[in-house]
C-alpha cells in the first residue's frame, strides 16, 4: 500500500460531486447486501423496500437499521456479503457485554482501512518520514493494526510497541525520537507519570502530536496530556463494526481554533453518516444532537446499513477546513 493524494482529495470534492459519488456507492452497496445477505433481504422485503427505490441520498432513511444485537444474533459471520474464503482478516469487539461482535475484512477492506487511517494521520499533521510510536493494543482489537497500516500507508516509520511495559515505552519514545504517539488518552497519562518517575520531562521527548481514542475523554484530560507530554492531543473516532479507527478524525488546524470550532471530520466517501432521534428513530436535521448512524458504502466483507452506534453527537456540514493532504 502507498499513500495516494488523489484518492484522499475526495475529502475536498465540491458537495455536488461528493454526493454523486456517495449515491453511486450507496446504490451499489444496497444491491450487494440485498443479493448476498439474507438478513438484509428479509428486512428490506418486510419493509417493502427494493434496491431500485434508492434514487437519492434522502432515500437512506427507507433502509432498515442494523444494531449490535443483529451482529450478535448472527454470530459469528452471518452478515458476510462475500464467501468466507475471501476474508483475509478477522477482528472482534471485546465482548464485555456478551458475545463479541465479529468483523471480517477482505483485502479491499484492509486497503480502505489503511487509506482512512493514513488520512487521519495527515489530519494530525504527520508526513512521510515522521516516527509513529503506536501503543494501541494489537490483536483482535482494531486500534493497533489500524494505525499501524495507516502509518505505513503514509510512509511514516512505525514503532509497533502495543500496550504495556510503560518504562520501555518511555525508553523507545526517547531513543527513537518519536514525533507522534498513538494510544488511549488514559494510557498517555500513564506514560506521562512514568516519564516523571524516570526523572525526565516532556522536553526530553520529540513528540509533536498524539492520536488518542478508543475511550471517552474530557477536555480536562486533553489539557493534562498536552501539558505533561508537550504535544497537541487529537481525537480519533472509529468502531470495529464500521472499520476500526479512521472513521473520523480531529485535525491539527481545528485544534488550533477556539473550542466552539473543534470537531472531527468524517471520511464521507466511505462512511455515510446520519443523526436520528434515539427515541423515535426519525432522522434529525444537521445541527441537532442525536444518535450517530453509519452506512458503509465501500466495504466488501461485511457492509452495514444504518448501523446504530449508540453515540450521541451533532453533524455540522462544512464545519471547518482541513489542511490539504
Amino acid at each position: 500500500m502507498a499513500w495516494n493524494k488523489e484518492v484522499a482529495a475526495r475529502d475536498y470534492l465540491p458537495i455536488e460531486e461528493r454526493q454523486q459519488l456517495q449515491l453511486k456507492r450507496l446504490q451499489h452497496t444496497v444491491q450487494r447486501v440485498y443479493n448476498a445477505v439474507p438478513f438484509y433481504r428479509q428486512a428490506m422485503d418486510a419493509g417493502q423496500i427494493q434496491p431500485s427505490q434508492i434514487q437519492n441520498l434522502a432515500d437512506l432513511h427507507k433502509l432498515p437499521f442494523t444494531t449490535r444485537y443483529d451482529l450478535i444474533e448472527h454470530y459469528p459471520l452471518g452478515l458476510l456479503s462475500v464467501p468466507r474464503e475471501q476474508l483475509i482478516r478477522i477482528h472482534a469487539s471485546s465482548g464485555t457485554r456478551g458475545k463479541a461482535k465479529i468483523v471480517g475484512y477482505t483485502r479491499h477492506d484492509i486497503d480502505i482501512w489503511g487509506e482512512v487511517c493514513a488520512r487521519s494521520l495527515v489530519c494530525a499533521g504527520l508526513q512521510p518520514g515522521d516516527i509513529l510510536h503506536n501503543a494501541y493494543g494489537y490483536g483482535l482489537f482494531t486500534g493497533g493494526l489500524g494505525l499501524h497500516y495507516g502509518g505505513e500507508y503514509l510512509g511514516a516509520t512505525v514503532v509497533p510497541m502495543s500496550s504495556g511495559s510503560t518504562q520501555r515505552q518511555v525508553t523507545f519514545l526517547h531513543d527513537m525520537q518519536a514525533t507522534a504517539l498513538c494510544c488511549t488518552p488514559s494510557y498517555a497519562l500513564t506514560i506521562a507519570e512514568t516519564l516523571v518517575a524516570l526523572g525526565m520531562t516532556a522536553q526530553d521527548l520529540h513528540l509533536k502530536c498524539g492520536i488518542f481514542g478508543a475511550e471517552p475523554w474530557t477536555n480536562e484530560m486533553r489539557r493534562q496530556v498536552e501539558d505533561k507530554l508537550g504535544l497537541r492531543a487529537l481525537d480519533i473516532y472509529g468502531l470495529s463494526e464500521i472499520i476500526g479507527p479512521g472513521v473520523a478524525m480531529e485535525c491539527a488546524q481545528g485544534h488550533q481554533s477556539d473550542q466552539a470550532n473543534r470537531g472531527l471530520h468524517i471520511f464521507e466517501d466511505h462512511f455515510l453518516p446520519e443523526i436520528v432521534d434515539p427515541a423515535t428513530d426519525e432522522p434529525l436535521p444537521h445541527g441537532t444532537e442525536g444518535e450517530l448512524v453509519f452506512t458503509t458504502i465501500t466495504k466488501e466483507g461485511m457492509p452495514l446499513l444504518r448501523y446504530r452506534t449508540g453515540d450521541l453527537c451533532t453533524l455540522i456540514p462544512n464545519h471547518a477546513p482541513v489542511g490539504a493532504p
